[in-house]
């Protein structure tokens, strides 16, 4: 039973690192990195650095029970945006957001991409 314990906790803290690079790769957050983890909360987001005025919940698993994982995000993200990205093993990265943030996601996004980002 441990055994399962650590390999979620490991592939958790993959999850957290392959976001950041994803950002780094694809939106130039070039400074994002897999933030320090405490209990939760404003002051330790899974991942720093990334997609300003937003909050990731990183889920890197093959089950995920989507409004838990959005909840926490809310409760952890005080004034930022919440969101989830998540995979499961061999799937592209998914993000969701709550609807009502879309358009406040898409700005801080597009604010991003506005810092040199090239396509």
């Amino acid at each position: 039973m441990p055994r399962i314990a650590i390999n979620s906790k490991d592939k958790g803290k993959r999850g957290e690192r392959e976001w950041a690079a994803w950002l780094r790769e694809n939106l130039r957050c070039v400074n994002a990195r897999r933030g320090q983890q405490y209990s939760g909360g404003t002051d330790s987001p899974d991942v720093v650095d990334g997609i300003p005025n937003t909050h990731p919940e990183v889920k890197r698993v093959e089950k995920l029970n989507i409004y838990t994982a959005i909840e926490q995000a809310q409760r952890d993200s005080g004034t930022n945006i919440p969101y989830v990205p998540h995979r499961k093993n061999g799937k592209p990265w998914l993000i969701t957001i709550l609807a009502s943030d879309l358009t406040a996601f898409a700005i801080a996004t597009q604010v991003q991409i506005s810092k040199g980002a090239t396509y």
